[in-house]
């Protein structure tokens, strides 16, 4: 895997977990109500998550493209339809204020640990980025080892890189969360990254 498509990856993830969602609403309520370790753990769960996704649609999806090059072909213009109907969603409606309240926790880091785990695992959303993503970003049909450890890497700093600003700036990532001008700042931000991702896998990909 080339160092463009490493870092293709690694900007659509970073843009994908840093809108706000379920999985961000849970870490800041978590790191208003409890402190900096059990949301760390909870974090390291979230990631998980998505590891797991992640591996689970490259040993499939890698399977299927060397297997059926058609059906592979039209996953990955699903995949790009996919990025262009979030990016229409982004722009005109956008996200709404995340209603944020503290959470005290009263358990374990473990327990912190897998709240983490399960909200990942829960979230749909998650599990079709990963869909979309995989194949059109990802040169399945040479993942080896090598580059296997290389996206598992990758994905956990990009992923940390995201985590660790929400978890330390709780409240003010909170009061961002509830300004609308905020929001459609981001929202705008991110629907032009990922519209612009979207053209240069249909480039890619014809």
């Amino acid at each position: 895997m080339t160092l463009p498509l490493f870092l293709a990856y690694c900007g659509a993830l970073f843009v994908a977990a840093a809108i706000p969602g379920p999985g961000m609403t849970a870490i800041v309520a978590r790191a208003l109500g409890s402190g900096f370790r059990p949301t760390f753990f909870m974090g390291l769960g979230l990631i998980l998550g998505d590891l797991t996704y992640l591996t689970a649609v490259i040993m499939g999806l890698a399977w299927l493209a060397q297997s059926f090059p058609a059906p592979f072909l039209v996953i990955k213009y699903a995949g790009t339809l996919y990025l262009v109907y979030i990016a229409w969603k982004l722009w005109t409606a956008g996200l709404l204020p995340q209603d944020i309240e503290a959470k005290k926790s009263t358990g374990t880091s473990f327990s912190a640990f897998l709240s983490g785990l399960l909200v990942t695992l829960g979230n749909p959303k998650t599990m079709l980025f990963y869909v979309a993503l995989a194949p059109t970003i990802i040169p399945l049909e040479t993942i080896g080892m090598r580059d296997y450890a290389l996206l598992v890497g990758g994905t956990f700093i990009t992923l940390m890189s995201v985590l660790l600003p929400y978890i330390l700036l709780a409240t003010r990532a909170r009061a961002l969360l509830k300004r609308p001008d905020a929001l459609k700042w981001l929202n705008r931000s991110a629907a032009s990254i990922l519209a612009g991702t979207a053209a240069w896998i249909a480039t890619r990909a014809a």
